[in-house]
């Protein structure tokens, strides 16, 4: 495991020297006041401008120097997050895989083994499939889209859609996802859209307490954007690290600890394509006393293909077993 880097001496260091080149010009400016006037006045004051000049840039490039160095040393802190969740999701599927596979070669099994062998080693293969498809996504979402992508995509059957696919994903019933959703559209490319609630659903689904119930809740605004609410039942997220989790390779805790698979890469997946569609992400306050509810606004506005009062009350339904 790479060794963390503590934030701690550096910023102290570079305080210091800050508190010292402020005491020095200050300092220099009071022992030679005498000089400013007399003969040397003119010398004086040339000395004066050149020498705070000099010293206030070396202020600068002290400032801009702790800057870089913490940006330096969380980027540095993220990739080795982000290297102990790849290697950590990399060796045990393919570890998994090995060891079906070595039983199989070395001795007979039952038909009824097999089967559950295989479905082992399809389910490992998945988890493998689904790493790859996220650290591919985190790479895709810096290229820019044309405006000409952008559509109106209905949010009802692609919320759906989502939800089914992460049910599968982790073996869970269709019915932990409830959707409450108002006949409305995103405009975005539809593809982007998908990656964003798609990731959000998986997140809620995944860190759901042990009896994981989730909420999606879409509705329409005046203002022509599209509000969606992504609730679950889990332990939350503390009010100061909300802004932290959408940056890249972030992961709370320690990463050799979790007993939860991912890479650190969804949430800012969610915030970088949110806000190329002139969007925002937040996590907001739940209801109840636990769980986390994420919130995004895109543009957007009612579904045109229906027809609906604006008093009609929300649609709640639960994604049938497919």
């Amino acid at each position: 495991m790479v060794e963390r880097r503590s934030l701690k001496w550096p910023i102290i260091l570079a305080v210091v020297m800050i508190v010292l080149l402020i005491v020095l010009i200050v300092g220099w400016v009071v022992l030679t006041w005498p000089a400013q006037t007399g003969e040397r006045a003119a010398l004086y004051w040339t000395a004066l401008a050149v020498g705070t000049t000099f010293l206030l840039l070396v202020l600068v490039g002290v400032v801009l120097y702790l800057a870089l160095s913490i940006k330096a040393i969380n980027l540095t802190r993220q990739q080795s997050n982000f290297i102990d969740s790849v290697t950590h999701e990399l060796k045990s599927p393919i570890a998994s895989l090995k060891l079906y596979l070595q039983t199989l070669s070395r001795r007979q099994v039952s038909p009824d083994e097999q089967q559950d062998f295989c479905r082992f080693m399809l389910e490992d293969v998945d988890r493998l499939d689904h790493l790859i498809n996220h650290v591919l996504e985190a790479g895709q979402v810096q290229k820019e889209r044309a405006l000409a992508q952008r559509e109106q995509v209905p949010l009802e059957a692609l919320l759906a859609e989502c939800a089914k696919t992460v049910c599968l994903r982790y073996r869970v019933p269709q019915e932990t996802v409830t959707l409450k959703v108002q006949p409305c559209v995103v405009l975005a490319a539809r593809m982007d859209v998908d990656m964003i609630f798609r990731n959000l659903l998986d997140n809620a689904v995944k860190y759901a307490a042990t009896n994981p119930k989730v909420t999606a809740t879409a509705w329409p605004t005046d203002e022509g954007m599209t509000v969606v609410r992504v609730a679950d039942n889990g332990r939350g997220i503390p009010a100061k690290l909300r802004r932290k989790i959408f940056g890249r390779f972030v992961r709370l805790g320690l990463e050799l600890e979790r007993s939860k698979p991912g890479t650190g890469l969804g949430l800012y997946i969610v915030r970088t394509l949110v806000k190329r569609w002139g969007g925002r992400v937040r996590v907001v306050e739940a209801d109840g006393a636990t769980g986390t509810v994420f919130e995004v606004r895109l543009p957007g506005g009612p579904d045109p293909t229906t027809s609906v009062d604006a008093e009609t009350p929300t649609h709640d339904s639960k994604l049938g077993v497919g």
